[in-house]
Formats: C-alpha cells, structure tokens, sequence
C-alpha cells in the first residue's frame, strides 16, 4: 500500500513554468512504477508521463514532449513534474500513481489543480 500526496499545482500565466511533486508514503517507494495523469473539465483523464522504478526509463505523450519533464528522487520518495511552456490547454487537474507494472497503476493520488490564464 502507498499513499500519494500532489502538490504544486496553482494558478499561472501562459509561457510560465511549474513543478509538481508528489510525496510517497512508506519505504517501498522505489519498488513502484510511477506516472503523472491529468483530467480537464469535461475530459477523459489522460496520460501524461511515467518513469520507471529506478528512473532510468521515462515515458511521455507525444504532445507534451519537451515542454514536460518526469523525475523521481527515491531518498525522498517523491516524484516531480516540470512543465515549461505552459498554455491554456495544459488546465486540468493533475494526478500521480504508482504501480508494480510498467504503465498500470494500483494507486492514486487526489491531484492538484493547474491552472494556466490565456
């Protein structure tokens, strides 16, 4: 069992640049696969980014390439979301989840909220 706590969201202009984070609990962190989703109003949730356990292998959707950037810092069981860039269309809420399985995730976090103003 894990529990996961995002932070970092906000609201921020166009062209501006956040950094989410999302605290583990426990110490198998690093034994977990992780991504980051993101749900807009109205909109399936959607695949945002995924790193593997150790961090060497990330993934990302195609869209977002260059503009995002997934890590993880196993000493402090956290993972984190840099966003460049960012444009209105980026709004949504942000999720992380962790899992055993590359790409499948038994567990979720609440989300945080980012908002970018055109």
């Amino acid at each position: 069992q894990v529990q996961l706590v995002e932070s970092g969201g906000g609201l921020v202009q166009t062209g501006d640049s956040l950094r989410l984070s999302c605290a583990a609990s426990g110490r198998t962190f690093s034994t977990y696969n992780m991504g980051w989703f993101r749900q807009a109003p109205g909109k399936e949730r959607e695949f945002v980014a995924a790193i593997s356990r150790s961090g060497s292998v990330t993934d990302y959707r195609d869209s977002l390439k260059g503009r995002f950037t997934i890590s993880r810092d196993n000493a402090l069981n956290t993972v984190y979301l840099q966003m460049h860039s960012l444009k209105p269309e980026d709004t949504a809420v942000y999720v992380c989840a962790a899992g055993t399985t590359w790409r499948a995730y038994n567990f979720w976090g609440q989300g945080t909220q980012v908002t970018v103003s055109s």
